[in-house]
């Protein structure tokens, strides 16, 4: 091998021994994770990830026989947010596609969150304190809940984030599994029409 060609695949090694400590050091300090999410936040903004409203006929019954624990321990029944339209998620500080939507999700939040239209996000965490800590120091004010005991089999996902639109007819109108764009034009017409439904003809 000449020294040129030694030089040449020297190099290459160094190359690929400082990308794979980089890689390593991302995965030791856990910011794969923000650098994922970064990346997946650059494609939302792009549009072409957004939800779809389902038909009327296709929308299956929700379930409100279950409890949820504020992150400061306080037991909410699901049953409160009957006849309200529910934007629910669920989500955990260890899915980069969960965190990449969330600010997003919380400009959403901020607009549209009155009387009528309540959010529900949902914390798979197994230790509730690293979602308190993760929402302190993003500075989302949505209200976070984990599960007490089981969700109904109606909301079990194998992936997240999933997102469900709850109707004030106890309808699931939207369901979207993965990573969407919710803070958009489209989506917040839907969001109003699904709260205020046309009366019905008589």
């Amino acid at each position: 091998m000449t020294s040129k060609k030694k030089n040449s695949v020297k190099r290459q090694l160094i190359e690929w021994g400082i990308l794979l400590g980089v890689l390593g050091v991302l995965f030791v300090t856990g910011w794969h994770k923000n650098v994922a999410a970064g990346l997946q936040q650059l494609l939302l903004k792009t549009g072409v990830m957004q939800a779809s409203v389902q038909k009327e006929t296709d929308r299956v019954a929700a379930a409100y026989n279950f409890q949820l624990k504020t992150l400061e321990g306080k037991l909410v029944s699901f049953e409160e947010f009957k006849g309200k339209t529910v934007f629910m998620n669920l989500w955990a500080t260890w899915c980069p596609p969960c965190i990449a939507e969330m600010p997003d999700i919380h400009e959403l939040y901020k607009e549209v969150n009155s009387d009528k239209v309540k959010f529900v996000m949902i914390s798979l965490d197994e230790n509730p304190q690293k979602a308190a800590k993760f929402i302190q120091r993003k500075g989302y004010t949505f209200p976070v809940y984990i599960v007490s005991g089981n969700l109904p089999r109606v909301y079990a996902s194998r992936s997240i984030p999933t997102t469900f639109v709850i109707s004030p007819q106890g309808k699931i109108a939207i369901k979207r599994k993965g990573i969407a764009s919710y803070n958009t034009r489209k989506f917040k017409k839907s969001l109003y029409q699904i709260a205020n439904p046309p009366p019905p003809k008589n």
